[in-house]
């Protein structure tokens, strides 16, 4: 899976949000925010193929959590992405 190209993140009023790149700017109809373990993952896989167990072994390295709960977590934000169509 990856992470559709349209959408970027930005930074308003203090806070990550993913927005869809439209032909006159962008659509502010549907705000997803991010927190700082979503954007940390968000940032290493934008642009490339992946799976959860990628997502997984990020988290597992940078906040040194058990694989498991690393896998929970992971498979849990790759569903929520789905369901927000962010991914192909």
């Amino acid at each position: 899976m990856k992470i559709r190209d349209e959408y970027k993140v930005r930074e308003i009023a203090g806070e990550h949000v993913v927005i869809m790149q439209g032909r006159y700017g962008a659509d502010m109809t549907k705000v997803i925010s991010l927190n700082e373990s979503s954007l940390y993952l968000w940032n290493e896989l934008h642009g490339r193929d992946f799976e959860a167990a990628d997502a997984a072994r990020l988290l597992t390295d940078r906040y040194g959590i058990d694989e498991a709960t690393a896998l929970h977590d992971a498979e849990a934000w790759v569903v929520r992405l789905g369901e927000c169509g962010l991914l192909v």
